[in-house]
This record gives structure tokens, sequence and C-alpha cells, in this order.
């Protein structure tokens, strides 16, 4: 009996590694593809994708696999990037993994794999589950919920979750690199990659800088004091502490100085102190779409948790939609701190992920 054709997409690190193995080790035919989403031909950028490539084919020779490679930069400049900087100009703070796992990964390199690798099935190492009930299929959050990594997954549907696996939903990481060392896999001590790939680490502002100008502007207290100044509205976020520049000012007290509103109009960064502070706090969001990965719950009195960002702990809310003025609300059962308007918000009810939202508005505690 033939076996089924397996792509795997490998990134180069651990993660991937490891699921190449499990995959195989289940009797699959695994092939991996080795994306590169971004254009390194500019000596400014940053990116892994040189050493990540050559980690990819170490770890593909080493298992035996052949390993394709292809270029979505266009793609990924197009759907991904411009999003990303268009998103900054207004203020927001978009999530360059959810543009990329919807735009790219789930959709052009799904379609690729399928189309011109004929692939049975594709696979990521993404720390997440799926489960197969009546006929339709449903994802939940990973085993280790310290990694899980559904919330960057809510873009997807009942539909692509059919035709992909996640090997490494029952594995902790821990275990992932125990089995890599195990088995002796060149990358079982790689770190694992933070942030945003095509920006050096801790060098945001200046790439930044590259598409979006720096523009003096006035950092301002809720009651209009003079603080401080700032480089411009785009380079901070709701909540941020550090890079403000403006610690131990003379007569204020000691707490730390948080963004809490920005003025895009004006270019004016507004202030408070104290992580507690009431103006940091949030009755919830508006949004003016979800995405349901299955069935569309009823949404009169729907009550759920949601997560406002990556590692969050999840809130328990309920979810209003108003059709006179087009908009869903989305109000906590008690308010909580930082809404940032561009980040995703996903529901849950307990490990199943519902699905989620793009945060348009905040609802303040405090007007």
């Amino acid at each position: 009996m033939k076996k089924k054709k397996v792509i795997l997409a490998m990134s180069g690190g651990v993660d991937s590694s490891v699921s190449a193995w499990l995959l195989l080790k289940k009797g699959y035919d695994v092939e991996g593809l080795f994306m590169k989403n971004w254009d390194e031909n500019d000596s400014h950028d940053y990116c892994s994708a040189k050493i990540d490539l050559i980690d990819a084919k170490s770890v593909c020779k080493k298992l035996g696999i052949f390993l394709h490679k292809i270029n979505f930069s266009t793609e990924y400049w197009k759907k991904v990037f411009k999003k990303f900087i268009s998103g900054y100009k207004k203020g927001h703070t978009p999530n360059p993994d959810i543009l990329c796992n919807k735009f790219i990964k789930f959709n052009v390199c799904l379609n690729f794999v399928f189309k011109y690798l004929k692939a049975d099935y594709f696979s990521t190492g993404h720390y997440a589950s799926i489960k197969k009930i009546k006929n339709k299929f449903y994802l939940y959050k990973a085993i280790d919920l310290e990694k899980d990594q559904s919330y960057f997954l809510y873009t997807l549907t009942s539909k692509i979750l059919s035709k992909i696996f996640f090997p490494l939903s029952q594995i902790k990481k821990y275990q992932t690199r125990i089995i890599a060392k195990k088995i002796k896999l060149p990358v079982y001590k790689k770190k694992d990659s933070t942030g945003i790939c095509f920006i050096q680490p801790k060098k945001f502002n200046l790439f930044l800088n590259r598409y979006i100008p720096y523009k003096t502007g006035r950092i301002l207290t809720m009651s209009g004091e003079f603080i401080g100044l700032h480089i411009g509205y785009e380079y901070y976020t709701i909540g941020q502490r550090k890079g403000l520049k403006i610690g131990g000012k003379k007569n204020k007290n000691m707490y730390p100085w948080y963004v809490v509103k920005k003025d895009i109009d004006s270019n004016i960064i507004r202030v408070v102190q104290g992580k507690g502070n009431p103006y940091l706090l949030s009755y919830g969001f508006l949004t003016n779409k979800i995405h349901w990965i299955n069935d569309k719950p009823n949404l009169l009195n729907f009550k759920c948790t949601v997560q406002i960002r990556y590692r969050y702990n999840p809130i328990i809310c309920q979810i209003n939609f108003d059709k006179k003025n087009n908009y869903i609300e989305v109000l906590f059962n008690e308010p909580n701190l930082c809404i940032t308007i561009g980040q995703s918000a996903v529901f849950y009810y307990h490990d199943l992920c519902l699905g989620g939202a793009i945060i348009k508005k905040n609802i303040p505690y405090l007007p």
C-alpha cells in the first residue's frame, strides 16, 4: 500500500525537525519544504534564513528526506509586510505571525503543496491540536499550554484543519528537545526563534524608521501636563513601559510611566503612572467581524473566554452583536489591562479555539 505523502514546513528549528521524525515514525512519506519569506538582497536587512536553510538541509540529510525550497517573499511583502506597516501608520499594533499563517503558510504555501508537490497532507511544527468530531475538524490547545500556539492559528477553517497535521500536539517542549538530542538531530541545542523574522532583535525602531520616518511629538499626562518628547506615535504601543525615557521626573512619584493613549492627528502620546492605573483598564473592546473556525455560535448573550495577546491569561467575556450599528461588542467580566488596537483577540471554550477577531476599539474603564 502506497504511503500517504506529507509535506512538512521546515524552519531549521528543533520543533519542525522533531515533527519530521515523528511523521516518519508513523509511516508517512515525508518531504520537507523550506520557505523564504523575506528578501535579503538589501544588506541592511536582518533575517536568519541563510542559517536556517543550512540547518534544515542538515536535518533532512540526517533523516533521509528530500527538502524542497520555495521563495514566497513577493507574496509575503504584499500580503503581510504592507499590512504590517499600514497598521503601524494608523497607530495600531498588528501581529505579523498571524498574518503570515493566514495569507502565506496556510494559504499560498498550502495551495502550492497540494497543487505542485502532490501532497496528501501538510504539516507544521506548531504546538496546537486538531480533533475530528462527527466529520468536522476542530482546533484545540496543545497539551503544553506554556507553548501552545493556537492563538496564532485562529484564522484557519475546518476544511484546512482536515488537511494538516500538528505532530507536537501531545508533546511538551522539553520532551521535544529530549527527542532531538536522543536521535542526534544537529539542531537539538538551537534556540527558539523569537520576535519578527525580518527584524534584528533589539533593533525594531531602526528597522521601522526605514518605512516610517521619525517625527518628534509631545508626551503628556491625561491632564495635559508636558512630560517629555517622543519620536513618533507609530513607535509606541498601549501599555508600553520601556523606551519612553521619562523616568524620574522632578516632583513625580517613582511609579513607572505607561503609554495609555495615542492622539494620531496631533502626534501626542498620553501616559500615566503605575501598572494598576485605572486609565490602563478596559471593560472590553469592539470589533466588526469575528472569524469562526467552525459553526458561528448564537451571539445573543454568548459567553466564553478571550485571549487578548499571546501568552496572556484568558478572560471571561460576553459577546454581543449590535445589528443596528454593525459592530460586535466583547465585554469582560471584570476590567483588564492594556487593550491594544490592531492586536488579535482569540476566543476559547475551555481548550477549544472558537475563532478570533482584530481589536478595533477599546472600551475604556475611564473615559
